[in-house]
């Protein structure tokens, strides 16, 4: 298997090249170069399997064996879960009136980020020590990427991690999941802006090539590739878990609803689907509403600043993955993604082509929650099931009540819940509901932390270079570079 650039100006890679690359060098996001095709038969040996042994089943299709042999690959996804709370890393929670979330939260952070990211980081640390390499990497985070990215690689000799996060803008759990884990490898800045402000010194660094390479950077943004893929087996996992049978021929449809911040969930459903799996999808953002737009009128346009909402860890303007989606969709077309991503880069407006709107609007239905929605959606969900959810996946299960009330359920659906109601207190009581608070989360209260402040006014771009420098500096004569 072998990796290209969405905008086809760079040649392709293994996995290994994708997972250390980040985006690719003509700017685009790594695709994989063919799309695996799911018979009925295999989906049927697959809906038995554990959520561990899907992630191995869809994982061993996407990496050559030559680079991780599937012994070594079963063991690093162990590894990967084996911290998490749930015995079924994931969990169904089956409700009245059709109601299905997925509970993606069962991990270290309380964030379906963990799944990924526990993956992820295992195959860095399996691919560095094999090959005797160090890296650093630098995230951007709107809540909870960077608690699962800090995580995924905490106390790896061959990794340092920087973090920035936007201060007052994510929860203050999410904050102190970040800003108490004291590790020589952990490196957290708090910047007095939004998290697509934040973005913007990551992009700076990354874009100087020469400064990316001297120094072994790389992201774990959701423009990794292996993300994306681990993320695939939340698709699957909710299709065998929500399908009324794997013997209807041809397999019934399941609609599965997805909160959407950075759209690398959605995407990751986009390929499920084209690799087979019958499932139809939604996606559902907050006040933030980019994506929502581009599905319903082909409007992919930034509008002002970002809004902050409850759903916070979906506050972003800039749904990057969104290039993926419309590769997916353009039949690999990567001169017009280039072209449409080119355009969009310098005006920040983009009117999606009318055929690639209408291939995206078919496959893709979309809503848009409001503070208002989200918070009634939460008092609903507790009255009808005595059930917590917190903010973001409030919004899908919005998506549902909206259905519900429209028309009778004419399909099986399957709400993805990305985060635990109990990071989100605040939201939670704002709802006038009892959080449910459990012990870890309460001791971070107590502990000490350790974090940089970035002001406005200061240069952002400047501060993350001379750190990154720094943390080279101190490395120098201990273990070789990558590259």
């Amino acid at each position: 298997m072998r990796y290209i650039s969405t905008r086809g100006g760079t040649p392709s890679v293994d996995f290994e090249g994708a997972l250390f690359s980040g985006y690719a060098p003509d700017g685009g996001l790594f695709m994989p170069e063919e799309i695996p095709q799911l018979d009925r038969e295999i989906l049927k040996q697959w809906s038995t399997l554990s959520y561990q042994a899907l992630v191995t089943e869809l994982c061993s299709l996407f990496i050559d064996p030559e680079l991780i042999p599937k012994k070594d690959l079963k063991g690093l996804i162990d590894r990967a879960f084996s911290r998490f709370r749930h015995r079924d890393v994931v969990h169904l929670s089956r409700m009245k009136n059709g109601l299905n979330v997925l509970e993606l939260w069962h991990g270290v952070t309380y964030a379906f980020k963990d799944l990924s990211l526990s993956c992820t980081g295992q195959f860095l640390q399996y691919f560095l020590e094999k090959r005797q390499k160090h890296i650093t990497i630098v995230v951007g985070t709107s809540g909870d990427t960077g608690s699962s990215a800090i995580e995924s690689v905490r106390g790896a000799k061959n990794i340092n991690i920087i973090v920035l996060l936007p201060l007052g803008r994510c929860s203050k759990i999410q904050e102190r999941q970040m800003t108490t884990v004291i590790e020589d490898n952990v490196h957290v800045f708090g910047v007095e802006g939004d998290s697509d402000e934040l973005d913007e010194p990551i992009k700076h660094v990354f874009a100087d090539v020469a400064f990316a390479e001297k120094h072994n950077l790389m992201s774990l943004n959701s423009i990794n590739w292996s993300r994306v893929l681990v993320q695939m087996a939340h698709h699957f996992f909710a299709y065998f878990q929500c399908a009324p049978s794997m013997d209807i021929c041809p397999l019934p449809p399941v609609e599965v609803v997805v909160p959407t911040g950075a759209a690398g969930n959605l995407a990751a459903g986009c390929v499920a689907q084209q690799m087979g799996l019958p499932i139809r999808l939604a996606t559902v953002v907050n006040h933030n509403d980019i994506i929502h737009r581009t599905v319903q009128q082909g409007d992919f346009s930034l509008s002002g600043n970002t809004s902050a909402t409850l759903a916070s860890a979906m506050d972003i303007q800039m749904p990057y993955n969104m290039e993926r989606i419309f590769w997916l969709f353009s039949g690999s077309d990567s001169g017009l993604v280039r072209a449409l991503m080119e355009q969009f880069d310098r005006t920040k407006k983009l009117q999606v082509p009318r055929e690639l709107h209408a291939k995206i609007s078919e496959t893709i239905s979309s809503q848009s929650a409001s503070d208002e929605d989200i918070i009634q959606t939460m008092r609903q969900c507790w009255e009808e099931n005595r059930y917590l959810l917190c903010p973001h996946s409030a919004t899908a299960v919005f998506y549902h009540y909206r259905r519900l009330a429209c028309e009778q359920p004419s399909l099986p659906r399957c709400c993805l819940a990305p985060a635990s109601a109990a990071k989100f207190p605040d939201v939670v009581l704002q709802a006038q509901l009892v959080p449910e608070i459990p012990a870890d989360i309460r001791a971070l209260e107590h502990m000490k932390t350790q974090c940089t402040p970035l002001r406005r006014g200061e240069d952002w771009t400047r501060a993350l270079r001379n750190k990154i420098e720094d943390l080279s500096r101190q490395r120098k004569g201990g273990v070789s570079s990558q590259g």
